[in-house]
């Protein structure tokens, strides 16, 4: 290194060291010319960040408590939008839950309960997840409530053909003399028809206990008079069925034969009037889906109706006696015929099990009620479903047609009673008849001048027509109503219960 080199650096080293740091001490006023030049030296050297003055506002008082309150009702929203949302309380699926949305299964110190509600934020905040199951899911009851509103139709036999040309000639002309009878009482005076019905509402206002009798070891599922009201049956969930004298009480008869809880037994429409004891005069039906057909001679069955391979929950008469229909939880109703004791019609409609079926009095329709809570009107002589009943919100368990023709009353675990008509196919009254579900509903079998409903609340009520309002309420029985009928001559009414006895109600008066 040359000594002019070493000249220049000592003269840089002495130029640096006359130079030394300072630092400025108190207000800078005086050596800044005034704040806002200040301020840009400061924003200039990069030492100041500062919004543009032009874009930002003072907010007023009021303009601060307004936004408070927003935010305070936005966190109330959010609270009520959370507690709304339904959250399973397994555990283990809340942990499952997490896991999907990529959260914490668990934090420090957090109980089951904390987690549920964090789960529930999450929700809140971003939405449930669709999963793949969940859409199947939605999907199948989708099709489910699409497949409740279709009828079912199958090609029918040449059985089935001849069944329903029968039924057609057989219903005529009873809906023409049912006509004939409705004009003929619609031209009666105002006063005259009123005071048939108040003498009726009257008679069964002053209805009580008659006799009461423990008729079986195990619940009494139906009863139900003879046609000619001088005997009642019963059936059990003992198995057994019996008969019973009028108005007494005594046993007549046991009928032995099924192998499990029998659900219902009825009389022929013409049984202990026109036909003959040695033929068949009854029908029952039990829960291992046997039904069996009886005669007043003997206690054992006289044929079996085979087919069902699920419970057989009701069997009911076609007016004429030619045919019986029964119900079973397989979806569907069976039509045979009694002649050659074949079926000759399986009709599915139903998306849950059949309950109960009633014919109308002319024969030509029938209505049924299912575990789906809808109920469907049929006419049996070209297979058609020309009404479809909706309204109630559980399972029909009841169905009964009025002897005018056009209307039909339904029971369902709702504890209503709806009255349809189907010249208005629509719901006419719905009646909040019980606080349990309605078992059996039957109107009155002459006139249809009032409707007995039984419960699950241990009580009967009679219902007066056409208002359908409280007439007499039959309490007594010490657990569930599980059936009601009426006799034909209007004398007595018949309530079976679960409690294993049956009860007779009347009036001591003559019967009208």
């Amino acid at each position: 290194m040359s000594d002019a080199e070493n000249e220049g650096g000592e003269n840089a080293e002495v130029a640096t060291e006359e130079k030394p740091l300072s630092a400025q001490y108190g207000s800078l006023e005086g050596k800044v010319g005034s704040k806002q030049e200040a301020i840009d030296m400061g924003i200039k050297a990069g030492n100041i960040n500062i919004s543009d003055p032009s874009e930002t506002m003072e907010m007023t008082m009021e303009e601060r408590i307004n936004k408070r309150q927003a935010e305070i009702l936005a966190e109330f929203e959010r609270k009520k939008k959370i507690r709304q949302i339904q959250v399973t309380t397994d555990d283990d699926e809340i942990k499952k839950l997490l896991r999907e949305r990529n959260l914490p299964v668990t934090l420090f110190g957090e109980g089951p309960a904390d987690r549920r509600e964090r789960l529930r934020e999450s929700i809140a905040e971003i939405g449930p997840i669709k999963n793949k199951n969940a859409e199947e899911m939605a999907a199948k009851r989708k099709e489910e409530a699409q497949l409740t509103r279709t009828t079912w139709y199958h090609e029918g036999s040449d059985s089935l053909k001849t069944a329903r040309l029968w039924i057609a000639q057989y219903s005529l002309p009873r809906a023409r003399q049912r006509l004939k009878k409705a004009r003929e009482f619609g031209a009666l005076p105002e006063n005259q028809k009123n005071s048939k019905l108040q003498q009726t509402h009257r008679h069964m206002q002053g209805v009580a206990s008659y006799c009461s009798q423990i008729g079986h070891s195990r619940p009494i599922s139906f009863c139900e008079f003879s046609p000619d009201s001088k005997m009642l049956v019963t059936s059990s969930w003992d198995g057994l069925c019996k008969l019973w004298s009028i108005p007494d009480c005594e046993e007549i008869r046991t009928l032995r034969g099924h192998q499990s809880n029998v659900g219902c037994i009825t009389f022929h429409p013409f049984a202990t009037t026109q036909l003959d004891n040695s033929a068949a005069c009854l029908a029952s039906c039990s829960t291992g889906g046997e039904v069996k057909l009886w005669n007043l001679e003997s206690d054992e069955s006289v044929a079996d109706l085979n087919g069902h391979e699920m419970r057989v929950a009701r069997v009911a008469y076609h007016p004429s006696g030619r045919f019986l229909a029964t119900t079973c939880y397989d979806k569907s109703w069976r039509l045979w015929d009694l002649e050659s004791t074949q079926e000759v019609l399986h009709q599915e409609g139903h998306s849950k099990g059949v309950h109960d079926i009633s014919f109308q009095i002319d024969g030509s329709l029938c209505v049924t009620g299912g575990l789906d809570a809808y109920g469907r009107v049929w006419d049996l002589r070209t297979g058609r479903c020309i009404y479809f009943i909706e309204g109630h919100l559980k399972e029909m368990y009841a169905v009964c047609f009025s002897p005018n023709g056009y209307q039909i009353a339904t029971g369902s675990a709702d504890n209503t009673v709806k009255i349809w008509d189907l010249r208005k196919t629509s719901c006419v009254y719905t009646i909040p008849a019980h606080t349990n579900l309605v078992s059996r509903l039957q109107y009155q079998k002459s006139d249809g001048n009032y409707l007995v409903t039984g419960s699950y609340d241990g009580t009967a009520k009679i219902w007066g027509y056409p208002a359908y309002v409280p007439l007499k309420t039959l309490a007594g029985h010490e657990g569930k109503v599980m059936c009601v009928d009426g006799s034909p001559d209007g004398e007595f009414i018949a309530t079976s219960s679960f409690d294993r006895t049956f009860k007779l109600w009347a009036k001591e008066t003559n019967p009208l």
